[in-house]
């Protein structure tokens, strides 16, 4: 059985002044933590993560896997939306996670997704670790290790790289929903559909908030704890906080969840 992983992390956006600070920390945090686990690990970071090179990417991964390999692709960076163009969102949005090259109008949309893993073989576990989306209110978590001054959404107004193109007026609710529906066995993502992921800084470093607190829970989990068991220890535990106020989602099959964390 193979164990391959693709790590995404892009803080450069250019033509849109809207950069990042930790992705880029976030893909070589978890290339570590799963190269650890005997995972086989190709990171796209900033100019290397365009368009066309995750997507090739993401094709190799699932060309390539047979019956009983797991496939793990995290991204860090921004999400956005675009109008919907084929009537089958009922706001009128289109969820996209923002490749590099975001601001040539080159967004991943959750249906691009859906059919590059549709094309997966039979016995193929995907799991997905997104840390990107929309932002919410609750208060409770230890904000004790947060530096000062931070942190920033990890979301990309389209306006901001959509140009000359009607918007619709409806309230975004299903970006990290959009990418549960990619065709992946598993998602964990930073936040609810309707919330931000935020970009911060810890102890000087900046990182985003779920995968910092991921990969802090992840190194204290027992040898068979599943992925509800990390999940658990995520939150309420360290998410959300006060200054983070975001949920992060773990969205799987009653099995799926029951696996044990990238076995």
């Amino acid at each position: 059985m193979s164990k391959q992983a693709l790590c995404i992390g892009i803080n450069d956006y250019p033509g849109t002044q809207n950069d990042l600070s930790g992705c880029v920390n976030d893909a070589n945090d978890w290339a570590a933590a799963l190269a650890a686990r005997s995972f086989s690990v190709v990171k796209l970071l900033d100019s290397q993560a365009s368009k066309a090179a995750i997507v090739a990417a993401i094709s190799g991964l699932i060309g390539q896997a047979v019956n009983g390999d797991t496939l793990v692709i995290t991204y860090s960076g921004h999400g956005t939306w675009v109008p919907d163009q084929d009537g089958d969102e009922p706001d009128q949005r289109d969820e996209a996670l923002c490749p590099w090259d975001i601001g040539q109008g080159k967004a991943l949309l959750d249906d691009e997704l859906h059919l590059l893993l549709a094309k997966r073989a039979a016995g193929v576990r995907i799991i997905l670790m997104s840390d990107s989306c929309h932002s919410g209110s609750v208060t409770r978590g230890d904000s004790s290790e947060l530096d000062p001054g931070m942190p920033r959404a990890r979301f990309l107004p389209p306006e901001a790289w959509l140009h000359d193109v009607e918007l619709p007026s409806a309230t975004p609710r299903r970006l990290a929903g959009g990418i549960a529906r990619s065709g992946g066995d598993l998602l964990m993502a930073g936040c609810l559909d309707s919330q931000f992921s935020w970009d911060t800084r810890f102890n000087g470093r900046p990182n985003g908030a779920f995968t910092y607190y991921a990969l802090k829970t992840l190194a204290k989990l027992g040898a068979s704890a599943s992925y509800a068991h990390w999940f658990k220890a995520i939150t309420p535990a360290y998410l959300p906080t006060n200054q983070l106020p975001q949920n992060p989602q773990l969205f799987g099959s009653a099995t799926a969840r029951k696996w044990k964390v990238f076995s």
